[in-house]
């Protein structure tokens, strides 16, 4: 069955993969974003223009999100759009909270006026969790969010489950862990590390600087992710879903498969690592760290992440080395 689906942030990697997978599956697919006379292909998206329809809508401007929603009249709404580098929510938390937070809930009560049967879906996020308490972290575990960003993502992922439960509507909430492809920027750690890694490989640098090597992260491929996302909302039932590989990994096991990935030694000739540690960037041990139980979604989903945390890191690699040579 054909649907009419519309994705907020369709030009994120998120919603990239995400509008290749509907339109693959025969549906119509309407994208929303802050400026839609401009092209996807600057997104690095060309393979979507002309097969995407774009409406102009801003998380900072609730009435716009409306408009959006009411032209679109989805069969089905994703609400990917957000700010997702986490360390920025520190400078401008008020910013973050009302894209967040009231974006959500203006996407959700738009839903609302369209009708009882509009489902939506609505990206969660693991920084939810915080000090939680346990890990690794099921739909049921405490949230204790330690960031502004992890704030606004609990406030809007209450709110999917307060208004499913008050009107019986088909509102789904995917709390999504660490999830990358090579369509991320180089400001998040694993195309930072893929990217250095990639510059060392073909000489155009010597070494690598990160943090704390010990960190531990719950890799994904986004487009795993968003396939997870397409079952939870077209399962029968509406529930919050666990999207992560539910395995966690060091940072120095992502630097020791990338330098795998690119054939080359971690270590130079002269026996020196390649890799430096610069203390400014170390933070304290995370006594609970990031990693996802996704027993949920395999169970009532039947999803499972197609590719392997060495295959992840071996993308990226590969598409840096391209870019680069």
């Amino acid at each position: 069955m054909s649907r009419r689906v519309l994705i907020t942030g369709v030009n994120g990697q998120d919603g990239g993969y995400l509008a290749e997978q509907l339109l693959a599956g025969g549906d119509e697919v309407i994208g929303a974003v802050r400026d839609p006379a401009r092209p996807l292909a600057a997104a690095g998206l060309g393979q979507l223009d002309g097969r995407v329809a774009l409406l102009a809508a801003d998380l900072l401007d609730p009435a716009s999100l409306r408009r959006a929603v009411a032209e679109a009249e989805p069969d089905e709404i994703y609400h990917l759009a957000a700010p997702t580098f986490v360390p920025d929510s520190w400078e401008d938390p008020t910013e973050v909270v009302a894209a967040i937070a009231t974006g959500t809930a203006a996407v959700l009560a738009a839903a609302g006026a369209l009708g009882d049967d509009v489902r939506v879906l609505v990206a969660s996020s693991s920084e939810i969790f915080g000090d939680a308490g346990v890990s690794p972290q099921s739909e049921a575990s405490p949230t204790r969010p330690r960031s502004p960003y992890g704030v606004a993502k609990l406030a809007a992922h209450g709110l999917v489950g307060t208004l499913r439960a008050r009107h019986d509507r088909f509102l789904v909430s995917a709390i999504t862990y660490n999830h990358e492809s090579p369509r991320r920027p180089e400001r998040f750690l694993p195309r930072k590390v893929s990217a250095g890694v990639a510059a060392i490989a073909t000489g155009r640098a010597q070494t690598l600087t990160l943090g704390d090597l010990n960190a531990v992260r719950d890799w994904s491929h986004a487009r795993d992710v968003v396939a997870g996302m397409v079952l939870a909302l077209r399962h029968e039932t509406p529930a919050d879903y666990v999207l992560a590989s539910g395995v966690g990994h060091t940072v120095g096991e992502l630097v020791d498969a990338a330098f795998a990935a690119a054939a080359i030694e971690r270590r130079a000739p002269d026996g020196s690592d390649r890799v430096r540690v610069d203390e400014r960037f170390v933070r304290p041990p995370e006594r609970w760290p990031p990693v996802g139980d996704p027993s949920r979604a395999r169970t009532a989903l039947g999803w499972r992440p197609a590719a392997s945390f060495e295959e992840l890191v071996g993308e990226l690699v590969a598409a840096d080395l391209a870019r680069l040579r």
